[in-house]
């Protein structure tokens, strides 16, 4: 992938990333209460959730400014083709 349409997408990606962990209610607001977060986190859970799904997509958005998503995917990928 290009440099020029890599930067831009990992920057994105962080910033929803960011505006995860920062506007957790809105976010909440519109997917709803995730029952399965709830009974195994416990009162608050959805909250948490999203705040770890954030950062995970943080994350991802690093490797993808830098280039190390193609070697995770690939090597992946790696797990699943016979070369």
């Amino acid at each position: 992938m290009s440099v020029f349409l890599r930067v831009p997408l990992g920057f994105l990606i962080m910033a929803i990333g960011v505006l995860m962990v920062w506007k957790t209610v809105w976010f909440q607001d519109i997917i709803g209460v995730i029952d399965w977060a709830e009974e195994k986190i416990g009162s608050g859970g959805t909250n948490s959730f999203l705040k770890i799904l954030g950062i995970i997509i943080i994350f991802i958005g690093i490797a993808t400014v830098t280039n190390i998503i193609s070697d995770i995917l690939t090597d992946f990928a790696g797990l699943f083709i016979r070369t």
